[in-house]
């Protein structure tokens, strides 16, 4: 018997989750990040670099286009956060991409602070050769670097800035959305940083890109629902036979369906009604907390564009 919120012998939608085709664009793009695009645009003139963080699950889906154009031509550093729970074979495909595409990135995990100085030592580079390129007679490093943070919500900003500044000087969550204004904070002598609230893309085209985007938390549960995005993680780690997905709920072998294995999780973890009926709301909300732990197993989403 197939299972599902609906009823417990209606059976699953027959969505296949995995290499979906793009369907009609998803919005979510309310009126504070367009504010916040809008200033975005009007103090990139006041900043030497913008680094721009995404989530290393998520190389280029994570980006924001739009965002980027409203920077127009400033130097950028991309930041791929989160590495530590990306898929390092995938994550050495993207590397060599980001390599082609010759512009500066680095992929880190912001809560490795051995990795910070190399950061600041990398921007204050991209600084200063950007002055050079322009004016082949400067010969002495700049002085002082304000540096703008953009990004997706909950790609984690703040956090770098916290962790570059040493305190908690900016507002992080667990909920994407958080930081709703923009605040300078002061490194050090020589180093502003200047945060900026998490911006989305004004529409998302792809089906399969909104369940990359809400499993990693910069689209809010609520927005999508939970079904859908956990759903899709399940058919991707069978796909991909992880093993701490198979250990983690103790699955026989990856030959399951979906059915099959939204049961057993429910069985395992307990989430249970009367009867012993499946309580697949919470089923959705475990996978996808377990995942955004990096419980499952590693992961990378997407492939490079071919372009």
């Amino acid at each position: 018997m197939a299972y599902n919120k609906r009823s417990q012998k209606e059976p699953l939608p027959p969505k296949s989750y995995i290499d979906s085709e793009p369907d009609a664009a998803f919005n979510w793009f309310p009126g504070h990040m367009l504010k916040a695009m809008r200033e975005i645009k009007a103090k990139a003139a006041q900043v030497d670099l913008v680094i721009e963080i995404r989530d290393a699950r998520v190389p280029f889906v994570s980006g924001n286009k739009t965002l980027n154009d409203s920077i127009g031509g400033k130097s950028r550093l991309i930041l791929l956060n989160k590495v530590n729970l990306a898929d390092p074979q995938k994550v050495a495909v993207w590397e060599e991409w980001f390599k082609a595409q010759g512009e500066p990135y680095m992929f880190i995990n912001i809560l490795d602070k051995a990795v910070l100085k190399t950061i600041l030592t990398t921007a204050r580079k991209v600084v200063n050769d950007k002055r050079r390129a322009c004016n082949p007679e400067v010969n002495q490093p700049k002085q002082d670097y304000k540096i703008m943070i953009i990004g997706l919500p909950n790609t984690g900003k703040s956090t770098f800035i916290n962790q570059i500044a040493n305190r908690n000087a900016a507002k992080t969550a667990d909920k994407p959305g958080q930081t709703r204004v923009q605040l300078w904070v002061t490194v050090d002598e020589d180093l502003k940083l200047l945060d900026t609230p998490g911006v989305m893309p004004p529409q998302v085209e792809n089906e399969e890109h909104r369940f990359w985007l809400s499993a990693i938390n910069a689209i809010p549960d609520e927005i999508i629902g939970e079904e859908d995005p956990a759903c899709y993680l399940v058919k991707y780690f069978l796909k991909e036979k992880s093993q701490d997905f198979k250990e983690r709920f103790k699955l026989e072998s990856f030959d399951l369906s979906l059915d099959e294995t939204l049961l057993k999780i429910a069985t395992v973890r307990g989430c249970l009604k009367p009867k012993g009926i499946p309580d697949l709301d919470r089923v959705y909300k475990l996978v996808l907390m377990d995942f955004r732990a990096g419980l499952l197993g590693k992961s990378c989403f997407g492939t490079p564009p071919k372009k």
